[in-house]
């Protein structure tokens, strides 16, 4: 990584400041979107159930006189074994609650039984249900899929038309994001597809990690933690 890339601000400004516990409140929330402000977060993930957030204007794509983190919402979370057709309307509820950004998790089990095409048609559900203008992440479990299978994973999501692929829910026992797998993705769908690295990561060293990796997001619940370990200029 380049010295001017590790500063405190470059990095905030790839981060989806993220809070999908369950027992979250509206009050969490509006933390959570306070917190993403004054860090300079790129975006708030949350619960699609939190939506709408009345006090976060949704950028498309977000401009620099943007003045509030853009919204992130998640689908199929986190088993990703739900009907298309359900994680489809989830999306759309979602676009039109504000959500300008999507996370969907793929169905697991068809990918790991190398059933690609069913991995494709779930994503291209999802992908047609919000449309063009909001941003699609693909969530694969990289932790629990075999190095062939992340690649074709990736491909499949790049072919129904994702704007991102994702590693990890951070709620799957084989665990989060690991440099290994983001580099491999981020090889796989090269400069045409973000690769965001989400689950696990705690430290400023561990994000630097997967942005060397080749991470151009990163999903983060500590972000606060994270940045303190960086300097505020390069």
């Amino acid at each position: 990584m380049s010295d001017n890339a590790v500063c405190r601000t470059r990095v905030a400004a790839m981060v989806d400041h993220t809070l999908l516990d369950p027992t979250a409140s509206d009050a969490d929330v509006r933390a959570l979107v306070d917190d993403a402000r004054e860090l300079g977060a790129f975006a708030v993930c949350v619960s699609p159930s939190m939506l709408p957030l009345a006090d976060v204007e949704a950028q498309r794509p977000r401009s620099q006189s943007a003045t509030g983190p853009v919204v992130a919402t998640v689908v199929g979370f986190p088993s990703g074994k739900h009907h298309s057709l359900v994680k489809a309307t989830e999306a759309r509820l979602a676009v039109d609650q504000g959500a300008a950004e999507v996370d969907m998790v793929i169905d697991l089990g068809a990918a790991v039984a190398g059933e690609f095409n069913a991995v494709h048609a779930d994503i291209l559900a999802v992908r047609e249900a919000i449309g063009a203008d909001a941003v699609l992440k693909v969530i694969i479990e990289s932790a629990a899929l075999s190095d062939d299978a992340i690649v074709a994973a990736c491909r499949a999501a790049e072919r129904a038309g994702a704007n991102f692929v994702k590693t990890s829910t951070g709620f799957h026992p084989a665990g989060g994001a690991s440099p290994h797998a983001v580099r491999l993705m981020a090889q796989t769908v090269g400069d045409r597809l973000g690769v965001k690295a989400s689950g696990g990561i705690r430290t400023a060293d561990d994000a630097l990690a997967m942005i060397d990796a080749g991470a151009t997001r990163l999903g983060l619940s500590r972000t606060r933690q994270v940045l303190d370990g960086l300097p505020d200029q390069s």
